[in-house]
């Protein structure tokens, strides 16, 4: 059965890795529903964070074979329950509509938005939550002429009481110790 899974991988800054991450997808007929790629908590790792519809056992294999980048630390995939996450989306609409009333206004202050720049020809507003949250203030502002619209990527972290990478890295340091001591 499909459903949603974020998948996180970590790595040092490399050239070219998104691509032969991405590649993985496309060889698989995996469509990537969104991407994120930023900075971590550690120091010189960056996160891939990529949310894709599909099956438990697809996703497994994906993560299986973005683990065999060499430039990859590790990777993990996550259902929705297991990790808190958030979008953000934008939206430019004409200020008249603002002005005209203050239907916009309550609509904006219902939703938990907020207005990021009034000029006289355009309001930018930005929403912060989910996919759904964020298309469902999209129709609404739609009546009153949305110029432009985007939405980011998902953001996530885990539920889980340790950092994943974190343990992982731990785990990894104490094996090459064991190694360099028993080589000794």
């Amino acid at each position: 059965m499909k459903k949603s899974y974020t998948i996180t991988a970590f790595s040092e800054n490399h050239v070219g890795l998104l691509n032969r991450i991405t590649i993985i997808f496309t060889r698989r007929h995996v469509n990537i529903e969104t991407l994120t790629v930023s900075a971590s908590a550690i120091k010189g790792i960056h996160k891939f964070t990529i949310v894709i519809n599909d099956t438990k056992e697809k996703v497994e294999k994906v993560v299986s074979q973005i683990e065999k980048l060499v430039e990859v630390l590790k990777a993990y995939y996550h259902t929705d329950d297991e990790i808190v996450h958030q979008e953000i989306a934008l939206y430019k609409v004409p200020t008249r509509a603002l002005l005209e009333s203050n239907t916009l206004e309550k609509t904006i202050r219902n939703h938990n938005a907020r207005i990021l720049e009034v000029t006289p020809e355009f309001t930018v507003i930005e929403k912060t939550g989910h996919k759904e949250e964020t298309q469902e203030l999209f129709e609404i502002l739609n009546k009153y002429g949305v110029k432009q619209f985007t939405r980011s990527g998902r953001v996530a972290i885990t539920r889980s009481k340790k950092e994943l990478l974190t343990s992982y890295l731990k785990e990894v340091d104490k094996a090459q110790s064991i190694h360099i001591t028993n080589n000794n």
